[in-house]
């Protein structure tokens, strides 16, 4: 893959608005950032439409929100920029798409292209929030980790006698199951459980350190299926407990996430602790290990290193260029 995989970016566009660079490779969103830059820093990228595989469309729903453009904008925007790109290059029509991806980590470029039918159906969406009720295709499109970059502390790992919480959550009420969760087991006593975030008053980074010492890390759905705390969890060593329906999760068809987490149904919040401690020592032994085996995966470098959260997404998009009919 790496020496004959080759995508083409489309070079239109003015990089000091909506296009070719990233926004940042901080925060919440970093995911879309670091690919816009890692493409370019790569071996994939190829300056000869001829010899693509793929073609990158470089549009950032990202960078138009903090431009504080409204949704419908982006629509209008977004729609003008690919149908430009189709009348002006002949690769489009030769698929009607199916060999262009798009790439957006905010929830903001999924509503944005929603309404481009054209787009949504055909083109392979690169995504931090694949959900199957709000047309994710899993065949087609690809899962985005949501990663929140640079992270506070070290990586966690190989140290479970330190891990002496069942469980743990704090965050906004944003979901219901998120709701749920807090109203069930607040006032539990192994698993710490908080209804909103924990103030940074009671010391630095108290939220960040609570993962190195918690074995599982309970990570609901928020106002979309995924949630950065997956791969906080991931990073810290905590195995995450994936509480959200419908969520296609990052790799899925690469890695075996029940090797690594505990996939569960939201139904399951009524039963979470009753689950959590009928796993076995020996499983949870076991799961903690493979986690760290897969730390690198949903890790963003600059330049991008080999196992990386990018070569992951590269490996995604392989996979799924092979189905592409010309």
């Amino acid at each position: 893959m790496e020496k004959k995989f080759k995508v083409y970016i489309y070079p239109d566009g003015d990089p000091n608005t909506f296009y070719q660079t990233p926004r940042k490779l901080t925060g919440k969103y970093a995911s879309e950032g670091y690919f816009f830059q890692n493409i370019r820093e790569s071996q994939f990228r190829t300056e000869d439409p001829d010899r693509a595989d793929l073609f990158f469309i470089p549009i950032s729903c990202h960078k138009m929100r903090g431009k504080g453009t409204s949704y419908e904008n982006m629509t209008i925007i977004v729609q003008n920029y690919v149908e430009s790109l189709i009348s002006k290059y002949p690769y489009w029509n030769r698929t009607l798409g199916a060999d262009h991806f798009f790439v957006t980590c905010h929830d903001v470029g999924v509503r944005a292209t929603e309404g481009l039918a054209f787009l949504v159906k055909n083109a392979i969406r690169v995504v931090c929030s694949p959900s199957y009720d709000v047309g994710f295709i899993p065949h087609k499109d690809v899962a985005l980790p949501q990663v929140l970059q640079p992270f506070a502390l070290p990586a966690g790992g190989n140290d479970i006698e330190n891990r002496t919480t069942l469980g743990f959550w704090a965050g906004h009420r944003n979901s219901k199951i998120r709701v749920i969760l807090a109203r069930v087991w607040e006032n539990d006593t192994e698993l710490d459980i908080s209804n909103n975030r924990i103030s940074r008053a009671t010391g630095p980074l108290v939220y960040q350190k609570r993962f190195y010492r918690t074995k599982f890390c309970i990570c609901p759905g928020g106002s979309q299926v995924n949630s950065a705390r997956i791969a906080d969890s991931i990073h810290y060593g905590c195995i995450p407990v994936i509480l959200s329906n419908y969520y296609d999760l990052p790799f899925n068809d690469i890695l075996n996430w029940r090797k690594f987490s505990v996939v569960l149904k939201e139904s399951d919040v009524y039963q979470l602790k009753e689950i959590l401690k009928n796993i076995p020592y020996a499983d949870f032994v076991t799961l903690h290990k493979n986690l760290v085996k897969i730390q690198k995966h949903f890790q963003w470098n600059s330049p991008p290193v080999k196992y990386d959260a990018f070569h992951m997404v590269m490996y995604d998009l392989w996979l799924r260029h092979h189905v592409i009919k010309y």
